[in-house]
């Protein structure tokens, strides 16, 4: 691995530690203001929001800036935002509008830094495909580690201290990434297109993905996926609850027990790449958090619901490092931030449904139906998208986008619509 991205793992593993203090200490903060929920859920959704709102805007501007600046300036000023809310902390002056506020800049902040960090990895590493899914496998194992793991519970000891405390260790951890990224190799831009306005682009860059079965394919998966385990996390506590007898700490070790799996997935997302080809290993693993989900709803006990999840996580952790790093490898580098963050916008779109959905099927018929249907859901995605990115699409891909490589090394288009069999009308396949 070249030498920068140890230094881009270390600040995204640094940035993911304060990510995981944060995502514990808002709604713990606003819950020291307030005991309204609708309040409560405001503070908790404002971070979506950047992704619902200027996705695909966002990624078009990423694609005309200088993707390593986009990166530290993300960064730092993540760094100020929190540094100055730990100071109204102290002085006593936090509200719901402003923990809501701080969460929709951190959101915006994360948007930008999100898609430059994946637009800038695939040329630091030469899109060479071996090396971004070893990249994207150690990246993954990081985040959930820090995040999933070590952040959170830092975070709520934090707060023990002193409101201000987790804001300000956030703080730091942000200004701590931006000097490493900015630490980083620049690397050439890629060749700019033709002048156009910033909302042409993004149109370009969401018609991009649409017109492509294997790109699409990509992006139905977490979107479809977003709508079932959000249906899933709606009433799982009330499941553990009631049906497992789970209590409060027990619930904890459940969702640990669905970390360890993403970290196990992540780990083999390579080996399984390599052994059944990307495009079979990326069916096997949807398949698989379909079956583990509808393991989890027929549990008769908390140690196989825990079994069920661990699973399930090892599905997810394995998909979201073969999909990104396939993803990385066959889009030209001057559509990069625009393809990812469409894709990301469609599954931050999808997850409102998925809640909506997992509470009224739960409130209409019984607490174990929305995983029943979530389990539904995720098998026919997998039959679906399994022709979109068969390893035969994939391999044509991966082949188009190597022959662009060797004769325009500086980004141009992977493949075309006309000569590559990998990329067909979305209308065909409806």
């Amino acid at each position: 691995m070249p030498t920068g991205f140890g230094r881009l793992w270390t600040a995204q593993s640094v940035s993911s530690l304060g990510d995981g203090v944060s995502h514990a200490a808002l709604p713990l903060l606003a819950l020291t203001l307030t005991r309204d929920p609708m309040a409560l859920a405001v503070v908790t959704a404002a971070g979506t929001l950047p992704w619902l709102l200027f996705g695909v805007l966002g990624g078009a501007l990423v694609d005309r800036w200088d993707r390593r600046r986009t990166m530290w300036g993300m960064d730092a000023a993540r760094a100020v935002l929190l540094a100055t809310t730990a100071a109204a902390a102290a002085l006593d002056m936090l509200s719901i509008p402003l923990l809501a506020a701080v969460g929709f800049l951190l959101g915006l902040g994360g948007l930008f830094f999100d898609t430059a960090a994946t637009a800038y990895l695939p040329d630091l590493l030469g899109r060479d495909p071996v090396l971004l899914e070893r990249a994207n496998s150690r990246l993954r194992g990081a985040q959930t580690a820090m995040s999933g793991f070590a952040g959170p519970p830092a975070g709520s000891a934090l707060l023990a201290i002193g409101r201000a405390v987790p804001l300000l260790a956030d703080a730091v951890s942000f200004m701590l990434s931006a000097l490493l990224v900015r630490s980083l190799p620049a690397l050439p831009r890629p060749v700019p297109e033709i002048r156009q306005s910033l909302l042409r682009q993004a149109r370009a860059g969401a018609s991009y993905v649409f017109r492509d079965r294997v790109l699409l394919g990509l992006a139905l998966r977490p979107a479809v996926g977003n709508i079932a385990f959000l249906a899933v996390e709606t009433v799982l506590a009330l499941f553990a609850h009631d049906r497992l007898g789970i209590d409060t700490f027990g619930f904890g070790l459940l969702l640990t027990a669905e970390a360890t799996g993403g970290l196990l997935g992540a780990g083999i997302a390579s080996f399984l790449g390599r052994r059944l080809g990307t495009g079979s290993a990326l069916s096997c693993t949807a398949a698989v958090e379909g079956l583990a989900i509808l393991g989890l709803a027929a549990a008769p006990n908390p140690y196989v619901a825990g079994l069920a999840l661990a699973v399930c996580g090892a599905g997810m952790g394995a998909t979201m490092v073969l999909g990104p790093s396939l993803r990385q490898t066959i889009v030209p580098a001057h559509l990069m931030g625009r393809v990812a963050s469409t894709s990301r916008m469609l599954a931050m779109c999808a997850a409102p449904i998925g809640a909506f959905l997992g509470g009224w099927l739960a409130t209409t018929y019984d607490i174990r139906t929305p995983l029943y249907a979530a389990a539904v859901l995720l098998l026919a995605m997998t039959a679906v998208t399994a022709s979109m990115t068969s390893n035969r699409r994939v391999e044509a891909a991966l082949r188009a986008a190597a022959a662009a490589a060797a004769a325009d090394p500086v980004g141009a288009p992977a493949h075309s619509a006309s000569k590559d069999p990998a990329r067909e009308s979305a209308a065909d396949l409806l």
